[in-house]
C-alpha cells in the first residue's frame, strides 16, 4: 500500500537529524532534510560554517580565502547554485594560462597548452622543449617509437610518464601540477582516475603523447585535463554559497548553530545522544572577578536527541566521535591528510597590475618553499574591482608528506614569507612596504580521489558508517576533494538516511 503524501509529510516532521559539522558537505546534507520536513540541527564547532570556504577581510577589501571556484564537470555545482537563486553570480576565471617557476637553467616559464596533467601531446612544441630542453624533448620523443607491446596498464602516474617519457617530462611538467592541484607527487595519483580513459587510449595508439593528443580530440579531455582550466566561481566569493545555504535551510526551519563543539555521540536503540560544549549563553551578565581580572566562561553542555545523526567533520574528528558507535570505522585504513595553509596578501604593487605571470604560478617541487600562487586580482574581475589600484594574490604551502613552510611561524612572519615567494614567482620585487594586509588560513586537506587507493579506503569506512542505522557521514574524506565531487555525494547520502528514516 503507497504512503499518502500527508502522512510522509508527518512522518518527516516527526524525525530528527543532527549534522555534525557545517561544511558544504554537512550543509547540503542538512539542506536535503530539511526540504522534507524533517527537523534538522546544524552544530558548527568553529564561530562561521563553510569549512574550506573562508571569507577574509584584507583591509576593506573581502575575499575567498579558502575555495575559490568549482570544477564544472557534472554540472552539479552549477545547478545548485540555479536552485539557490545565484546563477546569475556565476562568473568564469580571465584568460590567461598559469605559469611554472622553479625550472632548471631556466627559471620560469608559461607552463604548456594542449597537455593533460601536463603530459605534452607534442613534445616538440616550442613551450614544451623551453622547458624540458632539447635532450628531454628526445628522450619524450623515444615514446612513440617505442613497441607497442611494452606498453601495460599503469596505474601510477609518475611510473607511466618516466617510463615512456622521461624524468625531465615527470619532473618539470607533470609533478608541478600534481603538487600544486593534488598536493601529491604522479607516482600517488591514480591515472585511471585523474585522466580518465588515458590508459585505454595508451594501449590502442601506442604512445603516451599520441593518447593524449587522441583524449584531446575527442573532446574527453574536458573532464581528464588538469583541473583549474574548467573552473568557475561566485561575483563576490565562494562564500555567497555558503550564505544562501545557511540562509535556505533556516527558512525552512532548520537551526545552524556555531561555536558547539561535539564532545560526544552515543546510540541507544533507534535513539541516537550528541553532547556538545556551547560558549555561556549569556557572558555579558557574568560579573568579572572582584580583582579586576577577566576570565573566559566556562563552556556548557548541550544534550541533543534525534532520530539519526549525519557527520560531516574531516576524517580524524569523525573517527574519534564514531569509535563507540561505528566501531568497525576504527578497523578501515585513514588516508594521510596534508596540512595547508594559505597566505593572502593585499599589495600595494602597480607593477603587478599587468598580470606578469598569467593568473598564477606552479613550482617545479624543491625550487621553492610555496607550492602555488593565485594571482587573484588577475583571475578574478570582481577581485580586481574589490581591490581597486591594489593587487590581491595568494601564496599555498604544504604538500603530502610535506608541512607547509609557515606551519611554525606566527602570523607576521607567515605573511613575509608568503610575500617573498610572491616576489620569487611572479618576478617582480617586492619591498615589505608594498604588503597593505594578510590573511593565513589553515586546513587539513581531504585525500583527493585521484590518490592510489584512495576509492578503496573510502569504500571501506562508508561501508562501516552505513552499517550502523541512522548514521551517515559526509564530506571530502570520503567524496573526494572538490565541491562538483563532495556536493553530489552528500546529496545521495542524505537521501539514502531519508529513506532510511521514512520507509524502515
Amino acid at each position: 500500500m503507497t504512503a499518502r503524501p500527508e502522512d510522509l509529510a508527518a512522518l518527516a516532521a516527526e524525525k530528527h537529524v543532527i549534522v555534525i559539522g557545517g561544511g558544504i558537505g554537512g550543509l547540503i546534507a542538512a539542506r536535503e532534510c530539511v526540504k522534507v520536513g524533517m527537523r534538522v540541527t546544524v552544530l558548527e564547532a568553529a564561530d562561521a560554517v563553510g569549512g574550506a570556504i573562508r571569507r577574509a577581510d584584507l583591509g576593506g577589501v573581502a575575499v575567498d580565502a579558502g575555495a575559490e571556484s568549482f570544477a564544472t564537470r557534472g554540472g552539479h555545482v552549477r545547478a545548485l547554485l540555479d536552485d539557490l537563486g545565484l546563477a546569475d553570480r556565476i562568473v568564469a576565471p580571465a584568460a590567461g594560462g598559469a605559469w611554472l617557476a622553479g625550472i632548471p637553467g631556466v627559471g620560469a616559464a608559461p607552463l604548456p597548452v594542449g597537455g593533460i596533467l601536463g603530459i605534452p601531446a607534442n613534445p616538440f612544441q616550442d613551450d614544451v622543449r623551453r622547458i624540458i630542453g632539447w635532450s628531454g624533448v628526445w628522450r619524450a620523443y623515444l615514446d612513440r617509437v617505442r613497441p607497442p607491446l611494452t606498453i601495460g596498464h599503469n596505474h601510477s602516474l609518475g611510473k607511466l610518464v618516466s617510463s615512456r617519457m622521461g624524468a625531465k617530462v615527470r619532473d618539470r611538467l607533470v609533478a608541478p601540477v600534481t603538487t600544486g592541484v593534488y598536493s601529491a607527487l604522479p607516482e600517488d595519483v591514480d591515472v585511471d582516475i585523474a585522466a580518465p580513459g588515458l590508459n585505454a587510449a595508451l594501449t590502442s595508439v601506442g604512445s603516451l603523447s599520441g593518447a593524449v593528443q587522441a583524449l584531446r580530440d575527442e573532446g574527453a579531455a574536458r573532464s581528464a585535463k588538469a583541473p583549474g582550466s574548467a573552473v568557475e566561481g561566485l561575483d563576490g566569493g565562494m562564500s555567497g554559497l555558503v550564505d544562501a545555504l545557511v540562509a535556505d535551510i533556516e527558512s525552512l526551519g532548520g537551526v545552524v548553530r556555531t561555536g558547539a563543539e561535539v564532545s560526544g555521540v552515543s546510540r541507544s536503540d533507534a535513539t541516537w545522544t550528541v553532547t556538545a560544549e556551547i560558549a555561556a549563553a549569556d557572558t555579558d551578565a557574568l560579573a568579572a572577578p572582584a580583582d579586576g581580572t577577566s576570565e573566559e566562561p566556562a563552556p556548557e553542555e548541550l544534550v541533543l536527541t534525534a532520530d539519526a545523526v549525519i557527520v560531516a567533520t574531516p576524517e580524524a574528528t569523525a573517527r574519534e566521535l564514531l569509535a563507540s558507535s561505528a566501531p568497525a570505522l576504527s578497523r578501515t585504513d585513514a588516508a594521510v591528510a596534508p596540512e595547508i595553509e594559505i597566505v593572502t596578501l593585499l599589495l600595494d604593487a602597480a607593477e603587478l597590475a599587468s598580470a606578469p605571470r598569467g593568473t598564477g604560478v606552479l613550482t617545479v617541487p624543491g625550487s621553492h618553499t610555496a607550492k602555488a600562487l593565485t594571482h587573484s586580482s588577475a583571475k578574478w574581475r570582481w577581485v580586481r574591482e574589490a581591490a581597486r589600484e591594489r593587487q590581491v594574490v595568494r601564496v599555498s604551502f604544504g604538500a603530502q608528506g610535506e608541512p607547509a613552510a609557515t606551519s611554525a611561524l606566527d602570523d607576521a612572519d607567515a605573511a613575509r614569507l608568503a610575500l617573498r615567494e610572491a616576489s620569487a614567482l611572479l618576478g617582480v620585487p617586492l619591498d615589505e612596504s608594498a604588503l597593505v594586509a594578510s590573511h593565513r588560513a589553515r586546513f587539513v586537506q581531504s585525500q583527493p580521489a585521484s590518490i592510489i587507493g584512495s576509492g578503496d579506503r573510502r569504500a571501506a569506512a562508508r561501508a562501516a558508517v552505513q552499517a550502523v542505522p541512522g548514521l551517515a557521514a559526509v564530506g571530502a574524506w570520503l567524496a573526494g576533494t572538490g565541491l562538483a565531487q563532495v556536493i553530489p555525494d552528500a546529496k545521495e547520502e542524505a537521501d539514502r538516511l531519508r529513506r532510511a528514516l521514512l520507509w524502515g
